[in-house]
């Protein structure tokens, strides 16, 4: 895909091969004494089907060049450090007796040597973590609800792999989760044992109480503290705390709040206390809210976070216990703040204009975390504590072809929307594409590998990437003026922003198009069925008729909450259809179980059939479907991004620049 702007620099933007082959960095990982620092780096196949990741060694100072640790075949994940300083991780490695086994738990010691096998399960091992004091090793993994023994496991997937059985029976919700069908196995935490011993199940029968659970092990070892789910009316679920003794396996619930749900629990350095998230549950009158609490044991709850008009999206402890570090959404960024767990005082840490995630604490106040931007991709640093930030080497950061702003906009109800605006480097005018992020609960203010603005850059288009109402970072009311009202505010704001965009001079505001994925797919076909303003709209796994998607989404109870039956009819795209006179390309993948496909099916036909536009005679359409049969809500596999970008980009050149580009053979 090469640039058409002549101006335009040679970077990895300007050809799909080059860009997709950019290495991507992930997760972080510290040891107790703060001397070493991993991460992940995923890298192109030869094939260039698929990443393989990597564990790479990082110079806590940032003096030295990364250092490869691991090189298996199919890649490593999930690092993480024993107290003794051994480096654990996940893997798959094929064998002589099968090339395709589950992941398994390796270790890698310190003092040097090969990784070694630590625990291999039939279902696999999806989760590991260490305690930082203590010799206890807890992961998580699937195990078959009527197995008794490892042996047993084995024996009934073998069955279910010999005869070819995938059926799952379900007795409760949820039955899917984004891309992936729950069950037969239910996850369990497992003690990791010694060498030649089976290990210590500390949930037996847990049901469904532990999907998507996050869980801290207490420093010394003694105990965890996990997520676990609870039945609630209306097939709904929610998430309480519950400690886990790690000899017994006793359990003990120590927070339960009946209208929220309490996740990310971080155990203090000393064992003392938990600290932990909590969303309240929303109505269709009130937005969810998220705080920071602290259970110290033996001396109750206490929300420290209740005046701060933030939503915290990760907590960690200070290595010397004295402070509570979270990240939170702010203005288009997601600095690090320092909050006080006696008295709930919030300190701002960062000042940049970087999303901080993968917070790791290390001794002497000093943090490792991984930032990112849209002027830059994840990448490590070291935050001293007098508040300097130092890039550690990893992976080069690539060039860009084009610059990035900030535009600020006003909605017709006085309020402030800002946006980030991504500008090619060229001399005349450039087209503008509105892109609406997802969410709805969310930002632009972090890299993404599949929204990628500066592909687009690199063809001459400026992208503009604006917060509507409902976006987080901009305060509680900001989002409740959006609330169970999508194609009010939200429609407002992006218009207000598209104004402001279209008044700077270097932006043709006659040649434009919109954009969107999940929320902003649904924004994207709220836009097309309200105005005739953009020449071509792209709607990616997109929302179309709530009342449909409401029951077929993987969390129906969760869409109960947020609208009612009234309001989801008014809130909804498929009721202006006859009024969509913009050509769209819908684009979805059939695995996608977070908006199910039936949405752009029932889009595609309506589009056809009662739009303002609908086919000719002979079939044909200004509207197009990319489907993607084996892909879900993201479209990850490179050969398919690759392909995603250019049926968009074709689509774009026709009806935005008024030329044909070439679709890729690869779609026959």
């Amino acid at each position: 895909m090469p640039a058409t702007t002549p101006d335009a620099p040679a970077t990895p933007f300007s050809d799909l091969d080059d860009y997709l082959a950019l290495p991507r960095v992930a997760g972080l990982a510290v040891s107790p004494d703060g001397s070493r620092v991993v991460t992940t780096i995923a890298e192109l196949n030869d094939k260039r089907t698929e990443y393989r990741t990597a564990v790479w060694e990082l110079d806590p100072a940032g003096r030295r060049p990364a250092r490869r640790l691991t090189r298996g075949g199919r890649g490593e994940s999930a690092p993480t450090f024993t107290a003794d300083g051994d480096l654990l991780f996940l893997s798959s490695r094929p064998t002589e007796d099968d090339d395709e086994p589950p992941t398994a738990l390796w270790r890698l010691p310190a003092a040097g040597g090969e990784a070694f096998e630590v625990l291999a399960l039939p279902g696999g091992v999806d989760a590991v973590r260490a305690a930082r004091a203590g010799t206890t090793t807890v992961v998580s993994a699937g195990l078959l609800p009527s197995a008794r023994t490892i042996a047993d496991e084995r024996r009934l997937r073998d069955l279910r792999k010999d005869n070819k059985v995938t059926a799952v029976l379900h007795t409760g919700y949820p039955v899917r989760h984004w891309d992936t069908d729950l069950g037969p196995g239910r996850p369990h935490l497992l003690r990791v044992p010694a060498a030649g011993d089976e290990p210590a199940d500390l949930t037996p029968t847990p049901g469904a109480a532990l999907y998507e659970a996050d869980f801290d092990v207490s420093p010394d070892g003694r105990f965890v503290v996990t997520t676990w789910q609870v039945p609630a009316p209306g097939a709904a679920r929610r998430s309480v705390l519950m400690r886990v003794d790690t000899a017994t396996g006793e359990r003990t619930v120590i927070a339960d709040e009946p209208e929220a749900d309490l996740f990310a629990p971080a155990i203090a350095p000393d064992g003392s206390a938990v600290a932990y998230l909590r969303e309240t549950w929303s109505t269709p009158a009130k937005a969810p809210r998220i705080t920071l609490c602290c259970l110290r044991f033996g001396h109750g709850h206490a929300e420290l976070t209740g005046d701060w008009d933030r939503w915290p999206s990760s907590v960690v402890w200070s290595a010397d216990g004295t402070a509570l570090i979270v990240t939170a959404d702010q203005d288009g960024r997601a600095p690090l703040f320092r909050v006080d767990p006696d008295t709930g005082s919030v300190t701002q840490l960062t000042f940049d204009d970087f999303a901080y995630t993968d917070v790791c604490a290390a001794p002497g106040g000093v943090l490792f975390a991984l930032r990112s931007s849209y002027a830059a991709p994840p990448h490590p640093v070291r935050i001293d504590p007098d508040g300097a930030v130092t890039a550690l080497p990893g992976v080069d950061l690539p060039a860009l072809p084009g610059t990035l702003t900030e535009l600020t906009a006003t909605a017709p109800d006085g309020a402030r929307v800002r946006s980030w605006l991504v500008l090619p480097q060229r001399t005349d005018p450039a087209p503008l594409l509105l892109w609406i992020h997802g969410g709805p609960l969310s930002s632009w203010n972090c890299w993404s590998w599949r929204w990628n603005p500066w592909l687009l850059a690199a063809r001459g288009y400026a992208v503009l990437l604006p917060d509507p109402g409902l976006s987080t970072g901009y305060g509680q009311d900001f989002v409740q003026r959006g609330w169970g009202a999508w194609g009010a505010a939200p429609y407002q704001d992006l218009m207000a922003a598209t104004d402001a965009a279209c008044a700077d001079p270097r932006i043709d505001a006659d040649r434009t198009a919109a954009m969107g994925g999940s929320f902003g797919g649904y924004m994207a076909n709220w836009v097309a069925g309200h105005t005739d303003r953009f020449r071509a709209i792209v709607t990616h796994a997109s929302l179309w008729a709530l009342d449909q998607f409401g029951a077929t989404t993987d969390g129906a109870y969760y869409w109960a909450r947020e609208m009612t039956a009234e309001m989801a009819a008014a809130n909804s795209p498929h009721r202006h259809v006859a009024e969509i006179r913009t050509p769209m390309l819908v684009i979805h993948g059939d695995k996608d179980y977070r908006v199910p496909i039936g949405e752009a099916l029932r889009l595609w036909y309506e589009l056809l059939t009662a739009s303002g536009l609908p086919a000719d005679e002979d079939g044909t359409s200004p509207h197009q479907f990319l489907y993607f049969p084996s892909e879900h809500h993201w479209v990850l596999s490179p050969q398919h991004a690759k392909i995603w970008y250019q049926v968009v980009t074709a689509f774009l050149d026709r009806h935005v620049l008024g030329r044909d580009t070439t679709l890729p053979e690869t779609l026959g």
